[in-house]
């Protein structure tokens, strides 16, 4: 069981971006999913999940309206569009997995996921 993210970039305040998250030794459905990030010198935050049974997804309030977490079943990759990024965006963004796949938590830390991948960097400066 893999995740490995990809997409991180240097983007301008107002700009877009969408994170990729690939999946490798299970399915989409099969666990629960989410997106964190963790700014420099800050705890760990729930940013979006999905769970796996029925595709129900949760947003942090701070990214309602602007992120929108997806997936690519036949790709087995989850995907977190991000627009209007400010400064306070800056992190290195990781997936997260565990199961059941009716699992989906935005807790601070994310100790419950037991499935992470190595992160990628988003930084948004002018």
């Amino acid at each position: 069981v893999r995740l490995e993210e990809s997409g991180g970039d240097l983007v301008q305040p107002g700009g877009s971006l969408r994170l990729s998250c690939s999946v490798f030794g299970f399915g989409l459905d099969t666990y629960g999913l989410a997106w964190y990030r963790q700014a420099p010198g800050k705890e760990r935050e729930g940013v979006a999940c999905m769970t796996g049974n029925d595709g129900s997804i949760a947003y942090a309030d701070s990214v309602k309206g602007r992120f929108a977490l997806s997936t690519d079943s036949a790709k087995n990759t989850m995907y977190l569009q991000m627009n209007s990024l400010n400064v306070e965006d800056t992190a290195v963004y990781y997936c997260a997995a565990r199961w059941p796949n009716s699992y989906c938590s935005l807790q601070s830390g994310g100790h419950e996921y037991d499935t992470w991948g190595q992160g990628t960097t988003v930084t948004v400066s002018s």
